[in-house]
């Protein structure tokens, strides 16, 4: 990897003549997946029972501290439950709208 100095020197060249990368960042602040809070109606995820799609939108208990949604299990679509995380927790989605993991 170049030292940082060099990259230092390069990088006014880059922003002004638009040569960024385009590349999408593969870590973001606070770790893979959305928050609890974040779910959207369509989203499935697993867990060490099944495959999961999100049917209600995401609640929230104990002044914030836990977080709930109403899910059906993708598998046998006829069996419903309400799932319960602690609202800090990330859970790894495939959204229905961008067919990509979060």
């Amino acid at each position: 990897m170049p030292d940082e100095s060099i990259l230092r020197a390069k990088a006014p060249e880059a922003v002004r003549t638009g040569k960024l990368l385009s590349q999408r960042p593969d870590r973001t602040w606070g770790g893979p997946g959305v928050l609890p809070m974040e779910l959207q109606v369509g989203d499935r995820f697993m867990d060490e029972t099944a495959e999961w799609e999100v049917t209600g939108r995401p609640f929230s208990t104990a002044a914030g501290k836990n977080a709930h949604a109403r899910v059906r299990k993708v598998s046998q679509p006829e069996f419903t439950d309400l799932l319960s995380w602690g609202a800090h927790e990330r859970i790894i989605v495939k959204r229905a709208s961008e067919g990509c993991k979060h």
